[in-house]
């Protein structure tokens, strides 16, 4: 990557990246299912322009709270085109989601009360989401022993049969769609198979008159060696009784949408040799680009600024700014070119579960700025200072 002028520390967003990957779903979808939605997960990257791209190029949103569906709202989504999930919706945003035809997926008991304020001179539909036990469905793509799910209701205990009587007995509300959103580790397209293979055999048990099923998400992007997007359609497809192949399919991406699509951009900032190592203090942060601290490594490159190499008789470890001790990034082998002060860190494929996630913490939120397909950069989001940061705030 040749240096450019930027403020450092950075995130950079390829428009055509994101917009390829949803073309590139979308026609696998299409290929298999004729009617089909993809609900861009806004948990996933809630940066206003992604919303943007996603709502450009034919995506619901699937937001998961009152705030994330305002948020939808604010950014132009019409109320027909989001998909509402999780437990943290609002009476008053929830109510509002089912008169003006949004999918809406029951996951609370609270909810299901709340239709009672639903007119009852009218009809409406809603879905509801299915819990999804990995251990039990599909045991070789469990994290760890008794992979449960603190999601959804669950045909093993009982309680999805008494969420479906509940409902069934208010004469104004269809159920029409089912949920079954459960992310594995291995991303693997058996585990897809079997969750369908088991959800549909429940779905015939209570004979459901359906007009959509909502896998959710969990997928992989564009990645050499793992699952395309064409593979995990057709999988949805052959898996699917052939008696539910005319219904909406709907899947809920996010990492596999968005997360080739960001580039992050750190400057060397300091160097420190002791106690046998090379300490590289960047202007960067993990918080940024790995929030759970689970990575050793990333998908990065180097941007040198000396046309000199010298090789490193040390390891080198790359760290961050904050004043934590574990805001360590990664460790370059001794034998490796040496950083020096003014050097830049590409991160690659950071553009999942990173900004969404990011503290406010010592450093506020990064610029972002936008590639076009020229390749010029535009700022979309300027860096948050002490303004943002107490705009609400009494002191």
């Amino acid at each position: 990557m040749e240096k450019i002028k930027l403020h450092t520390p950075c995130f950079i967003l390829d428009e055509q990246d994101v917009a390829h990957n949803i073309c590139e779903f979308k026609t696998a979808l299409s290929t298999y299912f004729a009617k089909n939605i993809i609900g861009y997960s806004v948990k996933t990257n809630s940066l206003p322009y992604i919303l943007k791209i996603a709502k450009d190029n034919g995506c619901y949103a699937e937001v998961v709270s009152y705030h994330e569906y305002q948020l939808a709202l604010k950014v132009g989504f019409q109320k027909d085109h989001i998909i509402y999930n999780g437990p943290m919706k609002s009476k008053e945003t929830f109510l509002d989601a089912i008169k003006h035809r949004a999918i809406v997926n029951i996951e609370a008991w609270r909810e299901v009360d709340w239709l009672d304020d639903l007119p009852n001179d009218q009809e409406y539909e809603i879905g509801v989401r299915i819990n999804i036990n990995t251990s039990l469905v599909s045991p070789e793509d469990e994290d760890h022993p008794e992979d449960d799910s603190r999601f959804g209701f669950s045909f093993e205990s009982g309680e999805l049969d008494k969420v479906f009587n509940l409902i069934l007995k208010k004469k104004n509300i269809k159920i029409v769609g089912i949920h079954s959103h459960r992310e594995p580790k291995t991303r693997s397209v058996r585990f897809y198979e079997r969750v369908i293979c088991y959800v549909q055999d429940i779905i015939l048990k209570y004979n459901l008159s359906l007009k959509y099923w909502d896998l959710g998400g969990g997928f992989f992007g564009c990645m050499p060696n793992k699952p395309t997007y064409d593979e995990y359609s057709k999988a949805f497809f052959n898996a699917l009784d052939t008696k539910l192949r005319d219904i909406t399919f709907i899947v809920e991406p996010g990492n596999a949408i968005v997360a080739s699509g960001f580039d992050y951009v750190a400057e060397v900032i300091d160097i420190k040799n002791h106690d046998g190592k090379t300490y590289v203090c960047t202007d960067g942060t993990r918080n940024d680009i790995d929030p759970f601290f689970r990575k050793s490594d990333y998908f990065k490159e180097f941007c040198y600024q000396g046309e000199t190499s010298v090789f490193s008789q040390l390891p080198q470890v790359v760290s961050g700014l904050t004043c934590l001790e574990y805001d360590r990034m990664f460790t370059i082998p001794v034998g490796e070119r040496k950083l020096n002060i003014g050097d830049r860190v590409i991160f690659h494929r950071v553009g999942a579960y990173t900004m969404s996630l990011t503290p406010l913490f010592i450093h506020y939120f990064p610029t972002v700025y936008l590639k076009d397909s020229k390749g010029h950069l535009f700022v979309i989001r300027e860096e948050w200072c002490e303004d943002e940061f107490i705009q609400k705030s009494k002191y």
